[in-house]
């Protein structure tokens, strides 16, 4: 069995989402039905170890669900029967491991093959209300809940594996994770999408709150003007705070200071902080008018290229404070996208993270004479 059938960030499954965005838009489905067909040859997985929103029964349903078409409801019905058992799983196991003190697993919670992505799946899909809401309680008591790691007390959301999501000897007491894809900023943003949409549960509201404080007491100042946040932290660096001669990372959606910028301005929306919001947008424009920084994109990928970038910064200034100047930075950002893509060639890959799918469908969604409803970047956590 080819495993890339059903993924979604580098397979099959985005490659459905991408054709099944076109397809919705011109009402011409030949191609995206072949996708469709292509993913329903293959059994998809529901195994609690392997699965997530990016993998397996999932990322099928996520495809299926953002394409639209009524011929896809039976097959969707029934991968629904399937995924609610395989949230539930995931909930247990994570309930377990928080009675017993332990920090996760750094994918018990990511969005890319954690409870996030799950929750996100069930909020785009508006299916079993009542394991999204154990999603929420979940993620709620991963923000407020502090664990203990060699004898330190840290974050609900700190982690020993290493940056890769596995131990790591380089990372004997492993890390905290800011970013949208595996950390902490992926939590935040889909506690406050599910805010924004009117899905709530006790606490969740308080735990914005901290999220808020969490990431305006992080953001750390550079030296040559603007801010960032650091991708990682280590130990010493959460009680100490980072050396004073750090250099901002890459920016990307996944785990730079756009994404996580996003996912601050998102909160700050659901709990109506309005100073909170507009630092979130000043320090996203500061990056992405940075020409340093933005030297520092490599390809044109959605998790840490041009795509991701350009899409987080559209979906920021669409929320943006009155006065913001972010939207105005867009056509200049999305002329630097379209000039790289123009200059290199397309990933050989398929997929909405690393390959040709994710670049693509961007052009299509950030088209300013045929604008896409936004939907599919569910996945994302941008919307």
């Amino acid at each position: 069995m080819n495993d890339l059938v059903h993924d979604l960030g580098g397979g099959g499954a985005g490659t459905a989402v991408y054709l099944g965005v076109l397809a919705r838009d011109s009402g011409v489905w030949t191609t995206a039905h072949a996708a469709a067909r292509t993913m329903a040859g293959q059994a998809a997985t529901v195994d609690p170890s392997t699965s997530g929103l990016y993998r397996g029964a999932p990322a099928v349903a996520y495809a299926l669900h953002t394409a639209g078409h009524r011929a896809y409801q039976p097959a969707l019905e029934e991968l629904d029967r399937k995924i609610g058992p395989l949230v539930a799983a995931r909930l247990s196991a994570a309930e377990r491991r928080m009675d017993s003190g332990h920090p996760p697993r750094m994918r018990e919670y990511d969005l890319i093959r954690g409870l996030t992505g799950l929750g996100a799946y069930l909020l785009r899909r508006g299916a079993h209300p009542d394991l999204l809401d154990r999603v929420l309680h979940y993620l709620v008591r991963l923000l407020q809940q502090p664990v203990t790691a060699e004898g330190n007390s840290l974050p609900g959301w700190w982690t020993l594996d290493g940056p890769s999501g596995e131990p790591d000897t380089d990372w004997p007491q492993g890390h905290g994770n800011f970013g949208m894809a595996h950390g902490v900023a992926g939590p935040i943003a889909l506690l406050a999408l599910c805010t924004r949409t009117g899905r709530t549960v006790s606490g969740q509201q308080e735990a914005l709150m901290s999220a808020c404080h969490l990431l305006e007491e992080r953001v750390r100042p550079l030296q040559a003007g603007g801010a960032a946040w650091p991708e990682t932290v280590t130990v010493n660096g959460w009680f100490n705070g980072p050396p004073t001669s750090a250099h901002p990372g890459r920016p990307s959606w996944c785990y730079g200071t756009p994404g996580i910028a996003r996912s601050l301005q998102l909160a700050a929306l659901a709990c109506g902080r309005t100073d909170t919001q507009r630092r979130a947008e000043d320090v996203l424009l500061s990056c992405v008018s940075d020409a340093r920084q933005l030297e520092r994109l490599e390809d044109a990928s959605v998790c840490h290229g041009w795509a991701g970038v350009c899409l987080t910064a559209d979906r920021a200034a669409a929320d943006a404070a009155p006065g913001s100047a972010l939207p105005g930075r867009l056509p200049a950002l999305r002329a630097a996208f379209l000039a790289h893509v123009a200059a290199n060639a397309l990933p050989h890959d398929a997929g909405l993270l690393t390959g040709a799918d994710g670049i693509l469908l961007t052009i299509h969604t950030l088209n300013p004479t045929h604008r896409v409803g936004p939907g599919w970047e569910t996945c994302l956590l941008l919307n």
